[in-house]
């Protein structure tokens, strides 16, 4: 299950003794979205539709997914992949490796990778925390394939070194994190005032 193999360490450098170092899918389950085509025969108004998440259901510099501007109907659930609150999303081309993680339910395009069932090794903040750093944002740019437009695929996604460590020290890390961001925030604030 664990790897120990030089090029991991390339990443990392020096790490705590009492972290272990793994490919992704070790500890998560990873997959691509997929696309009822054409779309637009999937959409409704109905309210009792599945949320049809896009990457324009996003804000920018956001952690979360809280809603979608579309829903589609049942019959599209074939073509597609559900996802639940709490799971992660990466976008996969232009702007790739971006994570967020979804507060509803709903179904994801083939545009976005789906992050599940890795609440056995990482709590929600430190795994969007790890996810956003330059250390696994390095592997995936390596990763990446393409000419014009880089692209991640799930593949690619599940062979990246992460590092498991302790829940205790994931919320340290977290917590430190979160003050160290509320810090630039409020300095941000008070330099535009």
């Amino acid at each position: 299950m664990f790897c120990f193999n030089s090029s991991a360490f390339a990443y990392y450098g020096n790490i705590p003794n009492s972290w272990i170092l793994t490919k992704f899918n070790n500890v998560a389950i990873i997959a691509r979205g997929g696309s009822p085509r054409p779309i637009k025969s999937y959409l409704t108004d109905d309210i009792l539709g599945i949320n049809w998440i896009k990457i324009g259901d996003t804000e920018k510099g956001e952690k979360y997914i809280y809603s979608t501007s579309e829903k589609i109907d049942s019959s599209g659930i074939a073509k597609t992949r559900l996802v639940k609150s709490g799971d992660f999303l990466l976008s996969n081309s232009m702007s790739f490796g971006r994570p967020y993680i979804l507060k509803i339910d709903g179904a994801i395009h083939d545009g976005w990778l789906m992050i599940s069932d890795f609440q056995s090794f990482y709590s929600s903040d430190f795994l969007y925390w790890l996810l956003s750093s330059e250390v696994i944002n390095r592997q995936f740019r390596d990763a990446a394939s393409g000419t014009a437009v880089k692209n991640l695929n799930s593949d690619k996604v599940a062979q990246t070194i992460v590092p498991i460590l302790n829940l205790k020290e994931q919320i340290k890390i977290s917590r430190k994190i979160d003050t160290v961001n509320k810090l630039i925030e409020s300095v941000k604030r008070e330099a535009y005032q």
